[in-house]
């Protein structure tokens, strides 16, 4: 299956332009949406935003879209993609993980790389609702590897008829080193400073507050190895940082993808490390590899500095609507 090449921006092909400049050229939201919140099995809540009411049509496929670390239906690549989906007339639905777009959740825990278990949860919802509509998947860095380790685990029982992963971390031991190193700790930096605000707003209900590590030690917010130490393995039932990154990791799950599925990423995203990229022979059949040398994280900025093209808008819409007329209802 053939896929448009990626050609950097003139005047943005290093991979921190690539990488930072969509944040500062599309910073407001733009497209309004509906929140709805939905009430999870385990007592907590997970909110699905969509930008007109979803229906239940054939021939149009809802989306699912599962953002990064930190980020939002707000988000620019997120914005973006909801725009060009419903010129395609696709149906959207975005969902925030749990304790993100600014609304902590109800339980101690939150969500991590390896969180399989709640956007299948909504994907059974969808299905229940609107049963005769196509189920897709779109999802970026942190939500990309959630959405391939989902793939993966489902294999050919999946709701899903088509799935994209843009920037994928894939394999999180090489990931939080790789994040540790140059301008990459600047990222490193950005993330761990929002994941501590958002935490913080959590920590104000003293029930909460009570099951969670101490926010006032610095030495867990210094990088991404001690605060999964800290935190996101004892909130989420792991033994320790070692035993989450090696059991949220998506590569090992590649293999296993029935759906067909387009993995984007570039080589010199400053989020990976170039090792854990995959080749032909660690997918599957059903997994098409997008890789170009440069795009940065979450970038893909074609076009020009002055110009500027958004080709994961064009490359996205274009791979799921090969796939929109599969029925995965049956």
């Amino acid at each position: 299956m053939s896929t448009p090449l990626f050609e950097p921006a003139i005047g943005l092909g290093n991979c921190h332009l690539q990488t930072i400049f969509p944040r500062f050229h599309r910073p407001r939201p733009w497209i309004r949406t509906q929140c709805q919140w939905l009430a999870t099995p385990d007592a907590d809540r997970l909110s699905l935003h969509t930008p007109e009411p979803l229906e239940d049509n054939p021939d149009r496929p809802i989306v699912l879209v599962l953002h990064g670390l930190e980020g939002s239906v707000e988000s620019p690549y997120v914005q973006g993609l909801m725009q060009a989906l419903l010129e395609k007339h696709f149906q959207v639905a975005v969902m925030h993980f749990r304790g993100c777009g600014g609304v902590p959740n109800l339980l101690p825990r939150a969500y991590h790389s390896g969180d399989s278990d709640d956007p299948r949860w909504v994907a059974s919802q969808l299905r229940e609702h609107y049963p005769s509509t196509p189920l897709m998947a779109v999802g970026y860095s942190l939500g990309g590897n959630v959405l391939l380790k989902w793939l993966g685990e489902d294999r050919a029982q999946s709701l899903l008829s088509a799935a994209v992963s843009v920037s994928p971390p894939l394999d999180l031991h090489l990931s939080s080193r790789r994040m540790n190193t140059g301008f990459s700790k600047v990222y490193q930096k950005h993330l761990l400073d929002s994941l501590k605000e958002s935490l913080g707003r959590k920590a104000e209900n003293p029930q909460l507050a009570r099951h969670m590590p101490p926010l006032g030690n610095r030495r867990y917010f210094s990088n991404f190895r001690k605060f999964d130490d800290h935190f996101t393995a004892p909130l989420h039932g792991f033994a320790g940082v070692d035993d989450y990154y090696t059991r949220a990791s998506s590569r090992p799950f590649l293999s296993q993808i029935a759906v067909p599925t387009m993995l984007v990423h570039a080589l010199d995203d400053p989020f990976v490390c170039p090792t854990a990229v995959p080749g032909p022979e660690d997918v599957s059949n059903s997994v098409t590899l997008c890789l170009s040398k440069r795009g940065g994280h979450v970038g893909f900025v074609a076009g020009s500095l002055w110009r500027p093209k958004y080709w994961l808008e064009k490359a996205i819409p274009e791979f799921l609507g090969k796939h929109r007329q599969i029925d995965k209802c049956q």
